[in-house]
């Protein structure tokens, strides 16, 4: 038998592991699957929504909420308490003659829930009664006020409600001024009267339900057409609208932070957004409008000016109106169906895809066209996921809008153009109407309704599910270039 081999004196010793040493090492992880939907989802808010949306029914149903005996109809119960809940304004009946104090009583509090969200008022009252919030609620609540982060979410939900009462306590206050104080809303109107209807009102406005309860006896025209020439109701009812399609988070910025500099790039984007939305649809309605007897044509100009920007106030919120949509030119409501399309500010009391979806679509077109590959606004980048998801969500609120559309003109036999206007008005969640509402059947009142649901928690809803499927792909196919154009 041979030595081993022994390096000599002045070799270099190259040493190198066996195969057997550098194999790979296997690890079985069992994996877990977690459900997507289901009461730990984002479809929670959908669900809890819906048991309210049944519950409001039921109670709008009963004989103690009409003022007629009997029973209201179903389908007009469960019509006005999805209207309520998703603080839309549309209405089959009119609200101050059909429904009791009750009733009205009801329809505040769906309205009032409708606007504030589900889980934060739920999340409000376990925190008072000293309550913990479990994990999963609080991750429905993050994702349904926009949020990032978990911690102090609870003094962060304090904040919202009492923000959020207050504005409407102040709203309340100022409009009973001028119904009892320092006017009154009707002759002979008592203090309780007055301050009931100050409280619906301000709720109403605050939360944009768009609902009036106006005894027409005392107060005639529908809606708010009797205060068409009162500056002070109609600045504080827009005063409400405005503050709360702005969301609160950006409220919060607004009287914390003193430099606008200092605000996040989401509050600029709100900000922003809503100015030139009220500047432009003041101003396209203002000219479109200007020479329509029928509407503000025999005006003073500064008369016209104000009732265009109340209208162009209410058209991406509210449901209120101080003229008749019927008389409108077609263009002008044409106007309106897009600034109700595009909504408030997200995790507001607003509808529509959210000024921030459409921020992001206009962002990411003008960088397009441009051929820059960055999305940038204010000096910040924005991910591109981001504008991904916006793209998404407004193709298919386009989607949506189109197939509800033609399911409502199936079943319905009135103008294609009024029909439309109630469409936007449903899905946006607006509440205005030309008319074609209190003339709807039965399956157009399901149509309808449906749309008004779908219109309130379908962009939410479709956000937080996509912002939950992330998920990383471990390959790519080979890149194929298409013709667009």
């Amino acid at each position: 038998m041979q030595p081993p081999w022994q390096p000599k004196p002045g070799d270099v010793v190259v040493r190198r592991p066996r195969q057997t040493e550098i194999g790979p090492v296997h690890i079985n992880v069992a994996r877990r699957s977690v459900p997507v939907r289901g009461p730990a989802s984002p479809m929670l808010v959908v669900y809890g929504f819906l048991v309210l949306t049944f519950i409001g029914t039921l109670l709008l149903w009963l004989p103690v909420a009409r003022e007629e005996d009997g029973f209201a109809p179903f389908l007009t119960a469960l019509f006005t308490a999805t209207s309520a809940i998703t603080v839309t304004g549309l209405v089959v009946v009119d609200t101050a003659s059909y429904w009791t104090t009750f009733g009205h009583v009801v329809l505040l509090i769906l309205a009032f829930i409708g606007g504030l969200g589900l889980m934060t008022a739920a999340a409000f009252l376990l925190i008072i009664v000293g309550q913990r919030i479990g994990m999963q609620s609080q991750l429905a609540i993050r994702g349904g006020l926009g949020v990032r982060q978990l911690g102090g979410l609870p003094v962060l939900i304090r904040r919202i409600v009492v923000l959020s009462v207050a504005i409407q306590l102040i709203g309340t206050a100022l409009l009973f001024l001028r119904f009892y104080v320092f006017g009154s809303l009707w002759d002979g109107i008592s203090f309780g009267a007055a301050l009931w209807q100050s409280a619906f009102l301000g709720v109403s406005a605050f939360n944009n339900a768009g609902l009036v309860i106006l005894p027409g006896e005392h107060v005639p025209g529908a809606s708010l057409a009797a205060f068409r020439s009162d500056e002070w109701v109609l600045g504080i009812v827009a005063g409400l609208i405005v503050l709360g399609a702005l969301g609160y988070l950006a409220i919060f910025e607004i009287i914390t932070i003193r430099s606008i500099r200092r605000y996040s790039l989401e509050t600029k984007i709100v900000l922003t957004g809503s100015i030139v939305l009220l500047v432009l649809g003041t101003g396209f309605l203002y000219a479109l409008e200007k020479d329509n007897e029928d509407t503000i044509g025999g005006l003073s100009t500064a008369n016209q000016i104000e009732d265009s920007f109340f209208n162009a106030t209410i058209a991406r919120t509210a449901g209120f109106a101080i003229d008749d949509f019927g008389e409108h030119e077609d263009t002008t409501n044409v106007v309106f169906e897009v600034l109700m399309f595009i909504g408030g500010a997200s995790a507001s009391t607003a509808g529509g895809i959210k000024l921030n979806t459409f921020a992001l679509i206009v962002i990411a077109t003008v960088a397009t066209v441009r051929g820059r590959r960055n999305l940038s606004a204010f000096n910040r980048d924005i991910p591109q996921e981001l504008a991904r998801r916006a793209l998404v969500i407004g193709a298919l609120a386009t989607f949506t809008v189109g197939a509800f559309l033609i399911a409502l003109t199936m079943v319905e036999d009135q103008p294609l153009s009024v029909l439309q206007l109630e469409m936007f008005s449903a899905i946006g969640t607006v509440g205005v109407s030309a008319g074609a509402t209190p003339l709807l059947g039965d399956a157009g009142k399901v149509v309808i309704t449906v749309a008004m649901f779908v219109g309130r928690f379908g962009p939410l809803t479709l956000a937080l599910l996509m912002a939950g499927r992330e998920t990383p792909v471990a390959y790519r196919y080979a890149t194929e270039r298409i013709r667009i154009g």
